[in-house]
C-alpha cells in the first residue's frame, strides 16, 4: 500500500485495489445476517459502490468487511477486478474504535465480542475515553465487560449438584398466605 502520510481526510487516499490485497481484522464484532447480506449484495449490484473500504496502510480492513467479502466472492461486484479503498493510518486501538463507530451506526454486534474489545480497550485507555469515543454511557461499557466475565471459565472445575426445592402437596384451599404456591 506504500507510505501514506497522515492527512485530514482519508478520502484523499481514494484508490482502487484488488480484493486479494486486503484482509480482515481479527476483532470486528459486527455480524450481518443472511437476509441483510443479500440486501447488501443487491445494494452493490443496483447502486454500485457508494462507500469505499476503509483500511490501514497494509490493507487490514477497518470498515467494509462484508462489502469486501461479497466482492471477493463475486467478481461482478468489482470495478474491473478492483474495489474502492481509502487509507486510515491508525494504531490498533484506534482501528478498533473506528470499526465500532462505523458498525454502530448501521449494524448489530455480537455482545461477547464487543465485551472482549471493551476489555482490551480498558487495558489501553481510560473508561471515560472509551465512552466518549464510542458514544457509550458508563453503564453500557460496564455491562459489556460484565457479559464477557460471565462467560469466562472461572475455575473450569466441577460444580456440585443444584438444590431442588420441594413443595408440600396441599390443595389451594389449605394454603396460608405465607405458603409458597
Amino acid at each position: 500500500m506504500g507510505d501514506i502520510k497522515k492527512m485530514k481526510h482519508p478520502i484523499e487516499t481514494l484508490h482502487f485495489a484488488r480484493p486479494s490485497e486486503l484482509y480482515a481484522n481479527d476483532y470486528n464484532p459486527n455480524h450481518v445476517a443472511g437476509p441483510e447480506r443479500k440486501l447488501l449484495k443487491l445494494s452493490l449490484m443496483e447502486d454500485g459502490w457508494t462507500q469505499p473500504i476503509v483500511c490501514n496502510e497494509v490493507g487490514e480492513i477497518i470498515d467494509g468487511f462484508h462489502r469486501w467479502t461479497l466482492a471477493s466472492e463475486d467478481p461482478r461486484l468489482t470495478i474491473n477486478g478492483k474495489i474502492p479503498v481509502v487509507i486510515l493510518p491508525k494504531t490498533r486501538e484506534d482501528r478498533m474504535l473506528s470499526t465500532i463507530r462505523h458498525n454502530r451506526a448501521r449494524g448489530s454486534h455480537n455482545i461477547i465480542q464487543m465485551g472482549k474489545i471493551s476489555q482490551h480497550l480498558q487495558g489501553e485507555m481510560a473508561n471515560e475515553e472509551i465512552q466518549t469515543r464510542l458514544g457509550m454511557e458508563a453503564e453500557e461499557l460496564e455491562r459489556l465487560t460484565d457479559n464477557v466475565l460471565m462467560f469466562d471459565d472461572h475455575g473450569g472445575g466441577d460444580y456440585g449438584p443444584s438444590w431442588i426445592p420441594s413443595f408440600d402437596e396441599k390443595s389451594p384451599d389449605e394454603l396460608k398466605d405465607n405458603d409458597i404456591l
